[in-house]
């Protein structure tokens, strides 16, 4: 039965004070701001994106996040959970992106490719969400925890190049300095982490990658120029890099993204469902896949990346216990203003890449633990889980391990292939069917959130 208030309303539609519902909303938009930032950073990097152009992207994905955000709290029709639920720029998209980029000569076509990619799998993610909602028992931990695990270990050596400098090519790449700033922010992160509480302790990526910038700044590390050149006052112009572009491969790998992408948002509407005591049903769940699905289908026309669940907003709504959509709308809200003043979103773009290399160990890290996490959960003391998470994640790594490994494979193959994630998950998926379902087999587990068990109660 729902906790219902003396007037009869659900705390999820509870409508708080303006001024707190300001305060919960920004410390929603703290808690996945980084998260939300790393991919177009890393994307536009990989690119080789100008700092203003860097800005504008990374802009373009904070105002598609607030977007999405808006339809999946608010809800149209029959789209959105109208949830506590945060959406953003999924990580489970970077690898199978860089991967488009690498195999673009011209990369400035590079972008619009991926766009044309996110927005077909967008579509076909809308048009499968009601059935996707019924499949779902073919996506148990086994195969999330797999997939998020190679998420973040993907992500990794991206931690990793950054650390050791901005320009590979430079003689000190790789330098004592570099190498030290990054791993004096892992440090400011940790301590941070380790002995602060409460809404400090969220934002403790954050304020490491506050703290690695200014103490670069004497070491002439800081380059403020994009932050002095951005306006105000902006909008994400349509198709900025161009008209999208439709490359079959490319395609075929961000329709497997969205797929990790559905299952990892439904886990999530599962969690969200029993802690704000409003059970998720398959209605509801549909619902939530639409507002992730069309969101992203969406976010190329302003720029965009794909958009999913943001499971650490999860934990957060988990932790305060205020279960007011409401409030996330409004961190929806903010979200939509940074993206609209490039000034905010610059401040992003002065950052520097060792900063963000110690930053990211973290981050990165911490989608992989989030992985191992969900695979405790998977049973394997089961001997046929066992061989599905091995195989899976040794043929997720290959690309990491081995980055030639496909070279004799044709160039639109390498797209999917090169990416860990796509090629992961393909495995993960039809081996949980060979063991577990085909000839008798039978797998019964529920589909568990990530990241939400391990919230500290403080």
């Amino acid at each position: 039965m729902d906790p219902l208030d003396l007037d009869g309303t659900h705390p999820v539609d509870e409508k708080l004070p303006a001024l707190k519902m300001a305060t919960t909303g920004l410390q929603h938009v703290a808690a996945m701001y980084a998260g939300v930032v790393a991919p177009p950073l890393i994307v536009g990097a990989a690119i080789g994106l100008s700092g203003s152009e860097l800005t504008f992207l990374t802009g373009a994905c904070l105002f598609t996040a607030g977007l999405a955000t808006f339809l999946q709290t608010l809800g149209v029709w029959r789209i959105g959970a109208r949830l506590p639920f945060v959406n953003g720029v999924t990580f489970a998209g970077v690898a199978p992106m860089t991967a488009v980029v690498a195999s673009t000569k011209d990369k400035s076509e590079a972008l619009p490719v991926i766009f044309g990619a996110v927005m077909v799998a967008g579509l076909l993610g809308f048009v499968a969400a009601p059935f996707f909602s019924k499949a779902v028992r073919f996506f148990p931990p086994v195969v999330t925890g797999t997939m998020i695990t190679l998420i973040g270990v993907s992500l990794l050596p991206v931690a990793f190049g950054w650390a050791q400098g901005p320009d590979p090519a430079a003689g000190d790449y790789g330098s004592a300095k570099y190498l030290g700033l990054a791993a004096a922010t892992l440090l400011i992160v940790l301590l941070l982490r380790r002995f602060t509480r409460g809404f400090v302790k969220q934002i403790a990526v954050l304020l490491g990658m506050v703290a690695g910038t200014l103490l670069a700044i004497p070491f002439g590390l800081t380059d403020l120029g994009p932050v002095a050149h951005a306006d105000v006052i902006g909008f994400p112009t349509p198709f900025h890099f161009g008209a999208p572009r439709f490359q079959l491969a490319a395609i075929l790998s961000l329709c497997v993204v969205m797929v990790v992408s559905m299952t990892e948002s439904t886990a999530d509407m599962l969690a969200l469902g029993e802690i704000v005591e409003r059970p998720a049903d398959e209605r509801t769940i549909t619902a939530g896949l639409r507002a992730d699905t069309i969101g992203s289908a969406l976010s190329p026309l302003f720029n965009g990346f794909m958009c999913s669940a943001f499971a650490q907003n999860i934990g957060l709504v988990a932790m305060t216990r205020i279960r007011s959509r409401y409030v996330v709308a409004t961190g929806g809200g903010f979200l939509v203003l940074m993206g609209l003043c490039p000034t905010a979103a610059s401040l992003i773009a002065v950052v520097p890449r060792p900063v963000l290399g110690g930053a990211g160990v973290v981050l990165f890290g911490s989608v992989a633990a989030s992985g191992i996490q969900t695979l405790v959960r998977a049973g394997l003391d089961r001997d046929t889980n066992v061989l599905v998470v091995a195989v899976s994640l040794a043929v997720g790594i290959i690309p990491i391990t081995a980055p030639g490994f496909y070279h004799a494979f044709p160039e639109t193959a390498r797209i999917v292939l090169d990416s860990g994630i796509s090629t992961g998950c393909v495995a993960a998926v039809a081996l949980n069917l060979v063991f577990n379902h085909l000839g008798g087999g039978r797998d019964t587990q529920e589909v568990v959130p990530p990241m939400v068990h391990a919230v500290p109660h403080e």
